[in-house]
């Protein structure tokens, strides 16, 4: 190990235990490294790494769709989402929970954001669940996990963050590929919590869960009144599938949608209200641009230093067997995922593991898909799973009792990814079958 790679790491991992913002933690690693090197003009050299990972067009879609997420989450979307969903599943035993679940799944895929989910479900549902017999802890724990799905299923900006750093993949096949392995995680999660809440001894539609047994007009009428919010996931990924439109064009499309949902035909938010949700949406925006500018100074220092040679001779020097080597980047994976939010995450270590994955002949659309999956599962484990610690807020829950709760969706989770992971047809059948990938 090299010097400059060798001042990059402590200085990264000392970082990180100081409670430095993950973006800035990134970005000093790399100029320390760099200073290390010795390199001629570090700084400037730094900075222009930074601004040429930023001089991307597609990068145009992420403030679109936060700007999207943003309305969304403003818009009393939740609660059509909710009636929605309890029209389907709310006659089920225990099926407070499975609403849930569907609702975060649904809202977490319109808005493309699981903290939003998170925010606008649990906000509504977890009070809900407290009050017909549902232990507080365990309602947050379904709502965290349930919410990240949404970021397997498209729109999601995770996955156009990939696309940029993994280079030649498609944004639509990505997309696609993320929806049959997205609800199949909504499904062992919603598994999951069928088969606890069933404990609590919380009756079905009828019972104490308080759910009406939904008859077809009354489908129909919660059906129509989620259309236009659902109409979202079939505009964005539609025109890109069709080619009338790029992905960064869709996202200005799903921002003039959720514009008119919100502010003309739901009317849940005044004009007004429109200069703090650009406000916030900017916010947001300038974290995830210096987390992908950071990164990519980050990832052009480690090619320089040949650690992703270095990992791949490491993991083929363990195995040659695809099998034991996707389980060894896994587990690597589900470990970054402890202590690293999944944006930075996946920055990082793209340019490290996808290359492993195309040497033992792992498409790297699902590869993708892949990672995605796992570093969910890093969004709900403390020490820094935001979506936990937002769960908690939200609940009002304390983060110990929480995470036991969490046991049994830690256990689905892990047993979609490997599902996900050793079935490559899961993720890949669909966009074959609608020609985004050969």
């Amino acid at each position: 190990m090299s010097v400059g790679l060798a001042v990059l790491l402590v200085s990264f991992v000392v970082l990180l235990l100081l409670e430095v913002p993950v973006a800035f933690v990134i970005g000093i690693a790399t100029l320390l490294g760099a200073l290390a090197l010795s390199r001629d003009g570090s700084f400037v050299s730094v900075a222009s790494d930074m601004a040429n990972g930023l001089d991307s067009f597609p990068l145009l879609a992420i403030p679109f769709f936060i700007l999207a997420g943003e309305l969304m989450a403003s818009g009393g979307l939740a609660r059509r989402l909710i009636d929605f969903a309890s029209s389907i599943v709310g006659r089920l035993p225990g099926g407070l929970s499975v609403v849930n679940t569907l609702t975060c799944m649904l809202f977490g895929a319109v808005s493309g954001s699981a903290t939003a989910a998170i925010s606008s479900v649990g906000a509504a549902l977890i009070p809900e669940m407290e009050k017909k017999g549902y232990p507080r802890d365990f309602s947050v724990a379904l709502t965290a996990t349930a919410a990240t799905t949404g970021l397997l299923i498209p729109p999601s900006n995770v996955m156009i963050v990939y696309a940029l750093v993994a280079s030649n993949v498609s944004v639509g096949a990505l997309f696609l590929a993320g929806l049959v392995p997205g609800m199949v995680t909504g499904l062992a999660v919603m598994t999951v919590a069928f088969l606890v809440s069933r404990r609590f001894k919380v009756a079905g539609a009828t019972g104490p869960d308080g759910m009406v047994v939904q008859e077809v007009p009354e489908f129909l009428r919660s059906f129509l009144r989620a259309l236009p919010s659902l109409f979202m996931l079939v505009l964005v990924v539609g025109v890109i599938l069709l080619g009338i439109m790029t992905p960064t064009e869709s996202s200005a499309i799903a921002v003039l949608w959720s514009l008119l949902l919100v502010c003309v035909f739901y009317r849940e938010v005044k004009w007004h209200q429109l200069p703090r949700i650009l406000i916030n949406a900017a916010r947001t925006t300038g974290i995830v641009l210096l987390l992908i500018g950071t990164s990519a100074a980050m990832s052009r220092l480690l090619t320089i230093e040949q650690v992703p040679q270095a990992a791949a001779s490491a993991l083929l020097a363990v195995s040659d067997n695809p099998l034991i080597i996707l389980l060894l980047i896994n587990l690597a994976l589900l470990i970054v995922g402890i202590f690293m939010d999944m944006t930075p995450a996946v920055l990082v270590f793209t340019p490290i593991f996808l290359p492993v994955a195309i040497g033992i002949d792992i498409n790297a659309v699902h590869f993708g898909v892949i990672m995605i999956a796992n570093l969910c599962i890093g969004l709900c484990t403390p020490p820094v799973g935001s979506c936990l610690f937002l769960g908690c807020g939200v609940g009002k829950a304390k983060i110990a009792g929480v995470s036991r709760a969490m046991i049994p969706f830690y256990i689905a989770m892990f047993a979609a990814l490997l599902l996900i992971t050793y079935w490559e047809d899961l993720a890949l059948w669909l966009p074959r079958a609608l020609g985004e990938l050969d």
